[in-house]
């Protein structure tokens, strides 16, 4: 039994790594389960056995990219230093929002949201809304264990993550022929850390 699980959760990956390559390639409406089925070197019956439908499948991919980030590590977080733990955060989220495959499914969920409204709402749930909620219990502890002042920590964590995608993640998102440099990315991270910090400070 633990090897057949073991089988069935490698052809799992293989069909969530094909999937996201293609989706982000080709988009949502080009990608079919066939096309998903062959790249990743698996029955068709295989794909639809793992993953009932192509919304279920786009979706798993969505959520297994992000989980994938690690944006959230808690066993690295000092929670009594709020400076250091939210600038970790801040990097990896701006790395995650601005990689290739978060801009493609972006640009994927925008374009066809018309025609396929169902995955901006697949999007916002495994993508946005799932790192809103982890976030807000970032400041529900910096609140709780009394190191931020933070009565509305949904809103924090809101105002947080957009905050720290700035004017580089515009560029990136609109290839612009002038990007940010790196430092210039750390630094408007690291002022706007020290901003948000200074918006919350224990009172």
């Amino acid at each position: 039994m633990i090897k057949n699980r073991s089988k069935n959760e490698v052809k799992r990956q293989q069909i969530l790594k094909s999937a996201t390559q293609l989706f982000t390639e080709n988009g949502y409406a080009s990608t079919s389960m066939a096309l998903i089925a062959k790249s990743a070197d698996v029955s068709k019956q295989t794909v639809y056995s793992h993953f009932g439908n192509k919304e279920e499948l786009f979706s798993a991919s969505i959520a297994q990219f992000c989980q994938n980030q690690v944006l959230f590590d808690y066993s690295t977080f000092d929670f009594s230093n709020p400076y250091a733990t939210l600038l970790e955060i801040a990097q990896r989220f701006f790395t995650m929002v601005t990689s290739k495959e978060a801009l493609a499914v972006h640009k994927i969920c925008a374009f066809e949201s018309k025609t396929y409204p169902q995955l901006s709402e697949l999007f916002f749930r495994a993508g946005p809304e799932r790192l809103a909620d982890e976030m807000t219990k970032i400041m529900e502890t910096f609140h709780r264990e009394e190191f931020l002042t933070i009565t509305h920590p949904r809103h924090a964590a809101i105002q947080f993550l957009h905050m720290m995608k700035g004017e580089a993640w515009m560029r990136v998102e609109f290839n612009t022929s002038c990007q940010l440099s790196q430092q210039e990315i750390y630094d408007y991270l690291v002022d706007s850390v020290n901003f948000f910090i200074r918006g919350y400070a224990k009172r």
